[in-house]
């Protein structure tokens, strides 16, 4: 009889951040071990709290939450996110340039099934959010990698995007805050990087589902504030992070710009979201709460809250490891720390992380999982509180002695 094999459109797919390092880990665990889980974002589990104002406002909505709504999402939340924007000068936005999904992570992935054909090329930097290369893959299209200078903090190098445009690119990507690295571009980077998709007729897909944390003197800037009315822009927003309901999945992604020249593509998106009826009702109805009431994040994004906390902390100690060097983020909620190769001669970095794992029974995830192209990063997810930390970073920091040249 046949083999049953996966579809071949999964070939250059990867989400290195649960693949065979998340395996690996469950295994130990099944064996009776105890893992430090640093490999994925989730708030949860470090004793993060959802503010009680968007629990209470979920749960009272619940009865009316039992049929589908709007395949857009409903009014209410819709409403929310457009004067969001409004309040942040992009003063255009509608409640109808607002499609609400299953997180940010959902609407990725229809939007490049709407908008890539088979071979289009779409720019996305280095390192990346996985997810972005692999929607790119599924859709069909080639991605391709333009490098985040971490010698100039991380942040994108405009004439790597310059060379790498052909006749056949169609979108540029920019993750910012940026996950892994903790980047936050200034408004400079920010208006470089429209002007080269101004320049070269490019679709700008903003990813910033970190804008609300950033630190010290670093601040967000909107893509779509530079994209103006001729450049269409594509901001990808949610509450994952910034209101610490991970498993709400409540995203959204409002679309400025020229929107008449995009009427075909925002036809095919809006099929695309009729197909799957609609995305989880009762989240929705915390997007309006979320939004209008106390922003809570404030309070952790300063010093003394625990964002800001534990990501210096985690910088510092890692900074403090003999041949580990880690850019301090600005923003987000990871490290992105550089193992140097003269010091440590690593060829394969995800047998590393493995091998970390099971020595130290912490798990993090290897660098060429975000797209880097080199086996010399990894990326940790400081959100344990202070003393768990400063333990995990010291078994850390004891294993790469077995890999030193």
């Amino acid at each position: 009889m046949r083999q049953i094999r996966q579809s071949r459109k999964l070939r250059d797919v990867r989400y290195d951040v649960r693949g065979p390092i998340l395996v690996e880990a469950q295994r130990l665990e099944a064996e009776g071990h105890k893992i430090l889980k640093l490999n994925i974002g989730n708030t949860a589990p470090f004793g993060f709290e959802a503010p009680e104002a968007i629990i209470a406002d979920m749960t009272r909505h619940l009865p009316d939450a039992r049929g589908y709504v709007d395949s857009k999402g409903i009014y209410s939340a819709r409403t929310a996110v457009a004067q969001y924007y409004q309040s942040r000068g992009l003063t255009e936005t509608t409640v109808e340039d607002v499609y609400i999904g299953n997180g940010v992570s959902e609407l990725i992935t229809m939007v490049l099934q709407a908008f890539v054909d088979n071979g289009n090329e779409i720019l996305v930097p280095a390192p990346d959010y996985p997810l972005w290369t692999g929607a790119v893959s599924l859709a069909g299209g080639t991605p391709v990698h333009y490098r985040c200078d971490e010698d100039n903090g991380w942040n994108p190098d405009l004439e790597d995007i310059e060379s790498k445009i052909t006749d056949n690119t169609h979108a540029l990507v920019i993750i910012n805050p940026n996950n892994p690295t903790g980047a936050v571009y200034s408004p400079e980077i920010v208006r470089g990087l429209i002007d080269i998709a101004r320049r070269h007729d490019l679709v700008v897909m903003a990813d910033e589902i970190y804008e609300k944390i950033v630190f010290d003197d670093a601040v967000h800037h909107h893509a779509a504030e530079y994209a103006a009315d001729d450049v269409l822009c594509l901001t990808f927003s949610g509450l994952s992070k910034a209101y610490r309901v991970c498993g709400y999945r409540a995203g959204w992604v409002m679309i400025s710009g020229p929107k008449h020249r995009a009427a075909d593509f925002l036809e095919g998106l809006t099929l695309l979201a009729n197909m799957r009826m609609c995305s989880n009702v009762p989240a929705q109805h915390a997007i309006q709460t979320a939004l209008g009431g106390y922003q809570s994040i404030n309070e952790l994004i300063v010093p003394g809250g625990r964002y800001y906390d534990e990501v210096r902390l985690a910088a510092r100690l890692l900074n403090d490891i003999p041949g580990v060097s880690c850019v301090e983020p600005r923003g987000a909620l990871y490290c992105f720390p550089r193992l140097d190769p003269e010091v440590y001669p690593i060829d394969d970095d995800e047998a590393f992380v493995i091998e970390l794992l099971q020595a130290k029974k912490i798990l993090v995830t290897h660098g060429t999982g975000f797209n880097w192209p080199a086996p010399d990063h990894f990326r940790l997810v400081a959100l344990p509180d202070e003393d768990v930390l400063t333990e995990a970073i010291g078994r850390i920091a004891d294993f790469p002695e077995t890999k030193r040249s």
